[in-house]
């Protein structure tokens, strides 16, 4: 399984997380800047793609939505709003293939985001 990590900001501790959870697990994280990360996932290079900015959505998202669609994309947290577990879950069984939130929401939210891609 292959994870690109674009967006505007914590991209190393967006990995670093990312590794840290998947374990054992036979996963490649790579670090691109938010256009090659969403060019990965429209080649088919990537399965998923995670960002973070200050917004969750504009920085986190915006080359994602542009090369990708809205369809495959989900903001997961912004200032003052984090969904549900249950919403998130929901999100990755939907097939999103990107996802963003803001820099301080990394460890709420990609526990229940890996957790869900590592079960499916």
């Amino acid at each position: 399984m292959k994870f690109v990590v674009g967006g505007q900001i914590e991209k190393e501790a967006i990995a670093e997380e990312i590794r840290r959870l998947a374990g054992d697990k036979a996963i490649s994280v790579t670090i691109m800047n938010d256009i090659e990360a969403a060019m990965a996932i429209k080649n088919g290079e990537a399965d998923y793609y995670f960002g973070a900015c200050n917004t969750g959505g504009g920085g986190a998202l915006a080359m994602a939505i542009a090369l990708i669609g809205l369809d495959q994309c989900a903001t997961l947290g912004m200032p003052g709003k984090i969904l549900s577990n249950n919403e998130i879950i929901a999100h990755v069984k939907a097939g999103k293939k990107a996802f963003g939130f803001t820099g301080q929401d990394i460890d709420i939210v990609l526990p229940i985001i890996i957790g869900t891609i590592i079960s499916l």
